[in-house]
Parts: C-alpha cells; structure tokens; sequence
C-alpha cells in the first residue's frame, strides 16, 4: 500500500491541535471557514502503515489483546495510536471500549487485512425468552473498562482532546443480543422481554457514560448506534423512540451535565427519527453519510440551523474514484458547508481497511489546505 506516488502533507511534521476550537466550531460558538477534521475510526492497517512511515515499531494485535497498560506492548500499541491521530491533523484522540457484553459472532479471513473480518451471527440469539435474559452473562462495569481510555487521556500532545464513547450503542447490542430476526418477532410477541433487555443494556451503558464523563480531557462524547440501511430505519421508528432514544436521551444529558456535547453516529436511513434524536434526545451533531440516501450538503441545508454535521466524504467515493475525484468531491463539500458552521470534515462513516491510505491521504490533504 504505497502512498508516494503523490506528494501528502500528511503525516504532519508539527500539527497544532486545538481541541476547544474543533468543539466551539461544531457547536457553532466560533465560525468554521476553515473547518476542522474529524473521524470516526481509523482501521489498524492504516494506523500501521503511518506508524511505520513515522519510523515507530508496530506492535501487532495478537501481543494487545488484554487491556493491560502495564503490558509494554500495549503502552506501545497506545502510544503509536495517539501519534497516528495526532500527525493526521486531528484534534482529538476517539477511542472506543465495550464492557463486555456477549454475543454470537462468525469470521472470514479478510485480504485487506492481516487478520480476520468479524459479524454478528444474528441467526444464534442469546436472549429468546425470560429463562435466556435471567441465564444472560450481564458484564459489569469495572475499571479494566477504562484502562485504555484512561491511558489516551492522559498522554494526548498538547491541545488535544479525548473523544470515547461505549463501542457500539444500544439498538446494536439489542439486536446482537437478541438477534434481528428474533427481535422483530418479540417486538410483537413479547415486547416485555424486548423491553427487559434494552432496559439492562442501558442500564449498564449508563454507568458506563457516568464514569466515562469524569475524565479531565474528554471534550465530547460520540457513540455510534446504527438504527438504519438504505431506505429506512431497521426497526419501526415508534420503537425506536418508544425503546432505544431514551437512553441516547440520557446519556446525551450526561454528558451535558459534564459540559461536553453528545455526537451520534447512526448509519442508514433515520430521517425518521431525526426530529425526535434533535428535539428530544438533543443531539449537538450527527455523524455517518452515504450519498445514496441524503448527501451531508442536503442534510446541513436541512438541518445545519439546529445541529452540527460531521464528516460526509462518502466511502464509495474514497475506496472507488480516483484522488484527483477524492479532492474535487472533498473541496464540494467544505466549500459548501463550512461558511454555514457547525461542520468538521471526513470520510461518511470512518476509514476502513480496504480504502486506500493514498485516498485517505488525499481528503485530508485537500482538507489541510485551508489552513496553511
């Protein structure tokens, strides 16, 4: 995966973070001519190759896989994740943790990768009846949670922020845990036992935010939730709001409380529930755009007054066209939305293993111009 064939200012040799102005910009408290980047994930492949451009070891992922910060290698796996973020430009750190939470899952072997792709075997449900949900492993939340998330926190460079959030949200775990099919099924069936699960999940995701909310250089809280596909929500959007907003609107307020925004990513089609995410569980930005269903510069001119938007570069566009394309799209986007405010700019959904890191490259080249 060579990205010399094209000049990049990216890996920065001296970037300036400046996490307070990414959020006040966001947040519409400061304009945003020229907007900041902002990113969901970033696959490892892409976080080693900049590690090895960078001249640092890479650590691999079988010597990380505890959370374990007094382990060197996983002190050295942080480290050169910080760095990566940090010589991208960005003004942040995002890192996500699950507490534990269990459920059945298939792998293939993925050739953009070293290792395995994952998914969720939503045929095997964990949770069918009563019996299930009482017989359930439900984690707890400890501080082996967090030792990753502490250890971002506190060796971020100077001026940057820490973003984190629970990995995944809670439709995600109702639906892994449950399985899709059956879960449509009890929606109907037994919506108690639809309404017990959910409620234990957010229970534990909500102490989860309360203990995440205390670390000194969180400045947003930015979970991801995808509660949509292509052309509408995956469950009827009045159970959305009758069992999954709730929560969102609980954290949100957490992290309010704590004096920090709350971001969403959702994949999918929920213009549905976008009042509702705006108005009642007060969303401050919305992250996750694919052009097929509503382009970000549609959706700022629908809704940019109220919220911020984040990101909007789509991923077929960044894996399928060419850079020279990559940088006209990505020039669009910010010429449009940054004079209205409250935008970060990125990719759509985030930076997987099979976009190419020269097409990564070339959004945020295109992006940093501005503010050379």
């Amino acid at each position: 995966m060579s990205v010399m064939r094209e000049k990049f200012c990216v890996p920065l040799k001296n970037p300036s973070p400046d996490g307070q102005r990414m959020i006040d910009i966001i947040m519409g408290r400061q304009p945003g001519d020229v907007p900041p980047l902002v990113e969901y994930i970033i696959d490892d492949v892409h976080i080693k190759a900049i590690t090895s451009m960078l001249g640092r070891q890479w650590v691999d992922a079988s010597d990380r896989d505890t959370f374990v910060t007094d382990k060197p290698s996983r002190r050295e796996y942080l480290d050169n994740f910080i760095e990566a973020w940090y010589r991208l430009g960005y003004d942040f750190v995002r890192i996500e943790r699950n507490v534990g939470f269990v459920f059945s899952t298939e792998a293939s072997h993925d050739k953009t990768k070293s290792d395995d792709r994952g998914w969720v075997d939503y045929e095997h449900p964990s949770i069918e009846t009563t019996d299930d949900f009482e017989k359930y492993p439900w984690p707890k939340v400890t501080d082996e949670s967090f030792v990753d998330i502490e250890y971002v926190n506190n060796h971020l460079p100077d001026g940057m922020g820490l973003i984190a959030s629970h990995a995944a949200g809670v439709y995600e775990h109702l639906s892994w845990i449950m399985g899709y099919e059956n879960l449509c099924i009890q929606l109907y069936e037994n919506p108690e036992l639809v309404k017990m699960t959910v409620d234990r999940i957010g229970q534990i995701m909500e102490e989860f935010y309360q203990r995440l909310v205390q670390y000194d250089k969180l400045i947003a809280v930015w979970p991801g939730d995808d509660m949509g596909f292509r052309t509408a929500t995956l469950i009827r959007p009045e159970q959305l709001r009758e069992y999954i907003l709730p929560w969102h609107k609980r954290f949100a307020q957490i992290a309010h409380d704590a004096g920090v925004p709350y971001f969403l990513h959702s994949c999918g089609n929920i213009l549905a529930i976008m009042d509702a995410l705006i108005d009642d569980v007060k969303i401050d930005a919305k992250h996750s755009f694919e052009d097929a269903i509503i382009p970000i510069t549609d959706f700022q001119a629908k809704y940019g007054d109220k919220i911020g938007v984040l990101g909007g570069v789509d991923v077929d566009i960044l894996t399928t066209k060419s850079i020279e394309d990559i940088r006209k799209h990505t020039r669009k986007i910010i010429d449009t939305c940054a004079p209205k405010g409250k935008f970060a700019i990125g990719s759509g959904n985030s930076i997987p293993s099979y976009v190419p890191l020269e097409h990564f490259f070339a959004m945020l080249d295109e992006a940093l111009k501005d503010g050379k």
